[in-house]
């Protein structure tokens, strides 16, 4: 996993809570920002966070709401532009998603909370 999300303006430091490990759904994403740092979290048969930025138009990939995990809960897909990314990686597989990634984001889930990871 890269560490590129950790360049980002206001990138938060490992163990900052993004919110509580009860309001992630069972199976789809949540958006959060923690000091203005867009975080997508995905539940399909784990925990993945990305940097919720399309690196299409960097707007976030729900930004016209939520429902961007698809039924199988492969694939993320960007609201605004259709971009289709793998909820698994962040590779981006088809639309205007090819060729680009989102950046992951090390998630885990401590003591109740999804936290930053990583330190």
């Amino acid at each position: 996993m890269s560490d590129a999300w950790k360049s980002y303006p206001r990138a938060p430091r490992p163990g900052t809570v993004l919110c509580a490990a009860a309001a992630l759904p069972t199976r789809g994403t949540l958006g959060v920002e923690v000091g203005g740092f867009p975080v997508l979290l995905v539940r399909a048969g784990g925990l993945r966070a990305f940097v919720n930025a399309c690196p299409h138009q960097f707007l976030p990939l729900d930004y016209r709401g939520g429902g961007v995990l698809s039924a199988d809960g492969a694939v993320l897909r960007c609201s605004n532009h259709a971009a289709g990314f793998d909820a698994g990686t962040g590779m981006g597989i088809d639309g205007h998603g090819q060729g680009c990634w989102l950046d992951q984001v090390r998630g885990e889930v401590r003591d109740g909370q999804v936290v930053i990871g990583g330190d």
